[in-house]
């Protein structure tokens, strides 16, 4: 066989095995796989949006569970606010109406997101069952730890500070479980930390706790706070802490409920700056007003300017 021919016999064979094999079907193949996307991306979009509508739901829950963020009692007035870090904030504050005056709670569930915000509808019906049952706030708190010890092993440890309040002669009776200092700051300047309770909640089923005792007067301011303002950060890794918080409120402690609560938080978020926040963020300020025409007795200038700023 001349080589010629030889040549001649591969490329016919060649051309016979090209003709033979069936191109691939890049084009069908790549437009399946690119609409089998299409459809998982817009079934993951609608999962999306129905956990975000959800997590709304439960957020518009969670203040409706809570206090307005204004609520006046006399000559007293009680603002609040409380900021999520995850999704929805483990803290929570009430005000109920109660025999004997007006009782107010602050509580912070440990742990964050939706595994502390579960446990909020939780104990703000324990505490809402208790209150009912007693005006006497180690009692409330009492029974609350005990149903809560009952649950089981996951129940969460939670932190609370609850007082009675009654508007009409001043006289607080509180009870703080395991939660930061409450602060009054007295119209004379003085800061008093209020801590008299026991143990965290959940903790040990008959931990006793203790009922400590003020009077607020005319020109006093009570804030009521969760760990989240004392934890905060900067970027040099330092927290906020219980020093420039009773600096803020000095600074801050002659304006209305309301530019005193915006102050201290706004004061919060300037120092963590572009630090995103560790913990649920809440805040509680109670003040008594200065009634019109009121004119006490002043010690020294502080208390004067105080006086004045109040009217």
């Amino acid at each position: 066989m001349s080589q010629s021919g030889f040549t001649g016999g591969l490329a016919a064979r060649g051309a016979v095995d090209l003709q033979a094999s069936p191109p691939p079907r890049l084009h069908s193949v790549d437009g399946a796989r690119h609409r089998e996307l299409e459809l998982q991306l817009a079934a993951l979009r609608k999962d999306y949006a129905d956990l975000h509508a959800a997590l709304f739901e439960a957020a518009q829950v969670h203040r409706r569970l809570c206090a307005p963020r204004l609520v006046r009692h006399g000559d007293f007035e009680i603002a609040s606010e409380i900021f999520a870090v995850r999704h929805l904030p483990g803290d929570f504050f009430t005000v109920e109406e109660a025999s004997g005056g007006v009782i107010f709670a602050l509580g912070d569930i440990c742990g964050k997101g939706l595994a502390a915000g579960m446990w909020t509808t939780h104990l703000v019906g324990l505490l809402g069952l208790h209150t009912a049952a007693s005006a006497e706030p180690q009692e409330i708190v009492a029974g609350m730890n005990r149903d809560l010890c009952r649950i089981s092993s996951l129940a969460p440890l939670a932190s609370l500070f609850l007082a009675r309040l009654d508007p009409a002669t001043g006289r607080l009776d509180y009870c703080s479980a395991g939660h930061p200092p409450t602060l009054l700051l007295r119209a004379d300047g003085q800061m008093e930390s209020l801590s008299e309770g026991g143990p965290l909640l959940g903790v040990l089923p008959e931990a006793s706790f203790a009922r400590g005792r003020v009077d607020l007067c005319v020109g006093d301011l009570l804030v009521a706070y969760s760990d989240g303002i004392l934890e905060a950060r900067n970027s040099a890794d330092q927290e906020f802490g219980s020093e420039r918080l009773e600096a803020q409120l000095r600074r801050s402690g002659t304006g209305s409920v309301d530019a005193l609560l915006f102050s201290v938080l706004g004061a919060v978020q300037d120092f963590a700056g572009a630090c995103p926040l560790a913990d649920d963020t809440s805040l509680v300020v109670v003040r008594r007003r200065v009634p019109r025409g009121f004119a006490p007795a002043v010690k020294n200038a502080t208390h004067l300017s105080l006086t004045q700023s109040f009217e």
